[in-house]
């Protein structure tokens, strides 16, 4: 199953470019004992708005220690980061063409907590597949591989310079914006994100 399989990290609302890779290969590898990364997709995500990109960042429990394992990460509830969110999504896509359609899934997802960054995230990534009618297998590493024989998507930022254009929200005030959250593209194409991820070049992405 090697050549069948590649790792990710685990991610919130990963970038379109993050979700085309899953149609190259039948299973998902999710790595949950590398350390965290702040300020990276683990657990935060692109939206697109009036005035440009904003991020969408989850709240962890900061610890004394500098290094911890993405498998032990706890989300912090002190301020109400669901209902932002939510809100924040609602506000930028409420006029999307397929708001409407996917808003009660989404919405559900918020409702919801968990205690661990990383089974958010899998909700997050189930939730996504569903959309897009995957059947992808998700699975998780047992333990931190350096050498890995599975094509290795960690350290990518998934980036795509290449990718195809499509109608966003807010293109009359903003140019088009590359590499946001896959839910951009849910909401903007619906059903049709299917056969776009699949055009996307994945040699491309970094």
């Amino acid at each position: 199953m090697l050549n069948n399989s590649f790792l990710l990290p685990s991610s919130y609302f990963a970038p379109i470019s993050y979700y085309s890779i899953i149609y190259i290969y039948p299973e998902s590898i999710i790595e949950k004992h590398e350390y965290f990364v702040k300020q990276t997709i683990r657990n935060r995500c692109s939206v697109c708005c009036p005035n440009g990109i904003l991020n969408l960042s989850i709240p962890r429990i900061r610890k004394n220690s500098s290094k911890t394992l993405i498998k032990d990460i706890q989300i912090c509830y002190t301020e109400p980061w669901q209902k932002i969110h939510w809100k924040t999504i609602k506000t930028c896509y409420n006029s999307s063409p397929f708001f409407e359609y996917y808003m009660e899934k989404i919405h559900a997802l918020y409702q919801k907590t968990e205690k661990y960054l990383i089974d958010f995230n899998h909700r997050s990534h189930r939730l996504v597949l569903d959309l897009l009618e995957s059947d992808q297998a998700i699975n998780y590493s047992q333990k931190y591989d350096l050498d890995t024989p599975l094509k290795d998507y960690r350290k990518y930022s998934f980036n795509n310079e290449n990718i195809i254009k499509y109608d966003q929200v807010f293109s009359q005030e903003n140019r088009f914006i590359n590499n946001l959250s896959i839910i951009d593209l849910i909401f903007n194409l619906g059903p049709e994100s299917d056969s776009y991820l699949k055009k996307i070049d994945v040699s491309k992405i970094y």
